[in-house]
C-alpha cells in the first residue's frame, strides 16, 4: 500500500512536471525552424528575418478561443506589406482529427479568407522556440525583422493583452 502512494505521488509529480505550461518567450531571438505547406512539403518559416510576423499558432482542437478578436484582424489587416501575418496549425496536439481532414479544412478557409496558412506535423516550432506546453491554446506571436519575439500570449485574451498586442504591432504599421 506505502508503494503505490509512492508510486501515484511520482506519477502526479511527473505529470505535474511535465504538464508545466507555456513558457514566456517575449525578448528571445527565435531560430530557423521548418514547417509544412498544405500539401504537407517541408518548408523555412516563411519571411523570418526578412519582415516582421504576426503569427497564430493554432490547436485545432481550440481553434475558437479568441474567436471575436481574430475575427476583427481577418476583417482588417494589419500592416500591409509592412507586416506578414500567417496561421500555423498545430497537428501534433490533436490526434483525434485527421491530419488530411484539417489540411482541407484549411485549405477550404484559404480560398475563402486569402489567409497564408501553414501545418507544424510534429511540434518543431514549439520546440524550437521554447514555447513549452501550448496544447489546447491558441497562442499569438509578433517576431521583429531580427527575429526577437515582441508579442507572445495565449489562451483567452485579457483586455490587457490586446492593448499589449496593438501597442507592439502599432510601431510596425
Amino acid at each position: 500500500m506505502k508503494r503505490s502512494l509512492i508510486f501515484a505521488a511520482a506519477l502526479l509529480f511527473g505529470i505535474g512536471a511535465y504538464a508545466k505550461g507555456p513558457n514566456n518567450i517575449e525578448g528571445k531571438t527565435v531560430p530557423h525552424v521548418k514547417i509544412r505547406d498544405l500539401q504537407n512539403q517541408p518548408i523555412d518559416l516563411p519571411y523570418l528575418g526578412k519582415a516582421p510576423l504576426l503569427l497564430f499558432y493554432v490547436d485545432p482542437d481550440h481553434a475558437g478561443q479568441n474567436s471575436d478578436f481574430i475575427a476583427y484582424l481577418e476583417e482588417h489587416q494589419i500592416g500591409g506589406d509592412k507586416i506578414q501575418a500567417y496561421g500555423i496549425v498545430n497537428l501534433k496536439d490533436a490526434p483525434l482529427l485527421p491530419n488530411g481532414v484539417v489540411r482541407s479544412m484549411m485549405r477550404s478557409k484559404q480560398k475563402k479568407t486569402g489567409a497564408a496558412m501553414y501545418t507544424d506535423v510534429d511540434c518543431s516550432l514549439r520546440d524550437a522556440w521554447g514555447m513549452g506546453d501550448v496544447n489546447n491554446l491558441f497562442v499569438i506571436i509578433f517576431v521583429n525583422k531580427d527575429r526577437k519575439v515582441e508579442f507572445f500570449r495565449y489562451g483567452d485574451f485579457t483586455e490587457k493583452d490586446k492593448a499589449d498586442f496593438w501597442k507592439v504591432v502599432n510601431k510596425y504599421k
